[in-house]
């Protein structure tokens, strides 16, 4: 098959958070098809990230995102913009032509977007007739959205995911059945689609893990008790999981672990997490690192505290494969076959997760056990190829099938 990737942010070997299950999904596929990709590069990729990717890839090409829009357009887009407010930040006449350029210079079989942010580029698009539409679902928008509203409501965050709902939940939605395919990583985020337009045509993809370069590492019996979170915080569930762990749950465990300390590894922390740092000693703020594998090595425990989004958690994947047991809510373990008390610990509120937090911290029998299961877990049922081979079968599938016009 001939695979055009179009993707929100430029994947790399070593990206933290969602992007890397697109770095790994182009390697994989690369062995057996020929890949090409377009991305946007937020962040001016540096020459070792490019060719970490590159050399997957016929075709390959980055476009930086458009300019930031002035309060008067931001307005008028509000009120007449081509798409919902939520999607005009990343609307983008380059990208727009960069497709047009590579689907004339080359015949695809399929167009993959990852990020439903980047799949208006595949909606209703001309330039893609004949060509095999699929459109990944790291996230719905819309109930992202909401559930922000619900859990915030009328604060300043609550208001601000009030205007990005406008419009949203219809033109996210009629997105995804114009597609040929939809792809979510978890059950649970299919069973939502479906609740709420019936007619989709979804496949479960799940995510991976580098089982070989993710590895447990033995810690100095005298190392200080560290407990760990990392994500990419421009991504607001993964700020608001952290300021909510540092802020209701650390407290507490300080108090029963003296010595210890939160290491919040990842790209972007925000003045809010930064003012937690400046106040307690014990937080440690890392910001973006060029491989999470050592701040792991580091961790006693990995916590996933999470209550916003949806989606696939990878970061827990690799915490789980590094051989360090995790604390997380129902939301952040989502798409786990992860049973409570097995291969990690299952914790809702601030309390729940600071008892977890400490009974692990203490007990190292039990969350050496807890860990080796996790392990276990991740050895036979999350490898890369694994992944990367279902999503092989699906894309087959839709290129057998008979053609439909944009």
């Amino acid at each position: 098959m001939n695979i055009l990737f179009v993707v929100k942010e430029f994947p790399h070997s070593r990206v933290v958070g969602g992007p890397i299950i697109i770095y790994y999904r182009v390697k994989h596929l690369s062995e057996n098809h020929t890949v090409s990709l377009v991305a946007f590069d937020p962040h001016g990729a540096t020459p070792e990230q490019v060719s970490s990717i590159e050399g997957f890839c016929r075709d390959f090409r980055l476009v930086p995102l458009p300019a930031p829009r002035s309060l008067p357009r931001r307005a008028w887009d509000y009120l007449a913009g081509p798409v919902p407010p939520y999607f005009m930040p990343n609307r983008s006449e380059e990208m727009y032509r960069e497709i047009r350029e590579m689907v004339s210079a080359f015949t695809y079989d399929v167009v993959i977007s990852e990020y439903s942010m980047v799949a208006q580029y595949l909606y209703r698009n001309p330039d893609l007739s004949g060509v095999k539409r699929v459109m990944s679902v790291h996230e719905c928008y819309y109930l992202a959205r909401r559930k922000v509203l619900e859990m915030e409501g009328f604060s300043r965050a609550g208001l601000g995911a009030l205007m990005q709902l406008k419009g949203l939940k219809g033109f996210e939605f009629d997105m995804y059945a114009d597609a040929d395919k939809v792809l979510t990583l978890t059950g649970e985020g299919k069973d939502e689609l479906l609740r709420i337009r019936g007619d989709l045509d979804i496949s479960v993809v799940p995510h991976g893990v580098d089982v070989e370069g993710f590895r447990p590492a033995r810690r100095g019996g005298e190392a200080r008790p560290t407990v760990t979170f990392l994500g990419n915080y421009l991504h607001d569930p993964n700020r608001d999981a952290a300021v909510y762990f540092a802020t209701e749950a650390w407290p507490h465990i300080k108090e029963k672990v003296p010595g210890c300390r939160f290491l919040v590894v990842g790209r972007g922390p925000t003045p809010d997490m930064l003012e937690l740092a400046e106040k307690d000693p014990s937080i440690e703020i890392t910001g973006e690192v060029d491989d999470v594998r050592p701040y792991l090595n580091e961790s006693d425990v990995f916590v996933c505290p999470v209550r916003l989004g949806g989606g696939f958690r990878g970061k827990v994947l690799e915490a789980m494969a590094s051989g360090v047991p995790v604390v997380s809510t129902r939301l952040g373990a989502e798409g786990l076959p992860a049973l409570d008390g097995e291969n990690i610990l299952i914790a809702d509120t601030s309390d729940e997760l600071a008892r977890a937090t400490v009974s692990l911290l203490t007990d190292r029998e039990a969350a050496g056990r807890l860990a080796s299961n996790a392990r276990r877990l991740m050895e036979e049922r999350f490898s890369w190829k694994s992944g990367v081979k279902i999503l092989e079968e699906v894309l087959e599938e839709v290129v057998a099938d008979p053609p439909r016009t944009p």
